[in-house]
């Protein structure tokens, strides 16, 4: 059992990490936490202040999918045997769906509609306001981490015992990248530019990975993975 749970947790590791790798978010990354500290990417002398705005941005959306995690948790941990059954029915469907769209086999329409964070307030603290921008980020950049949170949230539903656990990998997944930008930020905009090209075949791998995973849950086959 101990095994089953760490490959659902790698998988929502690695759907916090495809978030981050989607090209409607990484271009534009760098920038947007230079903004945030106030500086510009050019500048190597306050690259500690945005590496120190980007861990209050990485709190910030942590602390939303931690909130999820605990709220999961509590309503559906009481579930009878029935239930759960079409719970993980339902859910894997949902994750294979979810699937099909990562692959571009398919268009969700509500997942393409442009509900990018729009910063027309600063706080005094550049802290608070990268926090609260990176709670902003958690639910507001849909067309970008819509389709990898949609499946780790599904699959966190369908197990709800794993709900916390689960949605703190894709934390993890989507925020320990955040931090290395931040570190880094005049040198990735060089990076971007050379593995830009890439970035949807990472979509389409992970697309059939949810598929595969969606499967294995709608059949509530994840023990098969232990053998």
């Amino acid at each position: 059992m101990k095994i089953v749970i760490s490959v659902n947790l790698v998988v929502a590791f690695t759907g916090g990490i495809v978030s981050f790798l989607s090209p409607c978010v990484l271009p534009l990354i760098p920038g947007y936490l230079a903004y945030l500290a106030g500086t510009s990417l050019e500048s190597n002398t306050k690259r500690v202040e945005i590496f120190i705005n980007s861990i209050f941005f990485v709190l910030g959306f942590s602390t939303v999918f931690a909130i999820l995690g605990v709220l999961l948790n509590s309503i559906l941990r009481s579930i009878g045997f029935g239930l759960e059954i079409w719970l993980s029915r339902v859910g894997g469907i949902i994750i294979i769906f979810f699937g099909l769209y990562l692959t571009g086999l398919i268009r969700i329409g509500f997942l393409e509609r442009e509900h990018k964070i729009s910063i027309r307030y600063k706080f005094k603290s550049r802290y608070l306001t990268s926090f609260l921008f990176g709670a902003a980020f958690a639910a507001g950049w849909t067309p970008c981490v819509g389709a990898a949170l949609g499946a780790i949230l599904t699959l966190a539903a369908t197990h709800p015992g794993q709900s916390f656990g689960l949605l703190f990998a894709y934390s993890l997944g989507l925020g320990i990248p955040f931090l290395i930008v931040g570190l880094f930020a005049g040198e990735f905009g060089r990076i971007i530019s050379r593995i830009g090209p890439i970035l949807k075949y990472i979509d389409i791998i992970f697309g059939i990975l949810l598929i595969i995973f969606g499967i294995l849950v709608f059949t509530q086959s994840l023990p098969a993975l232990v053998l």
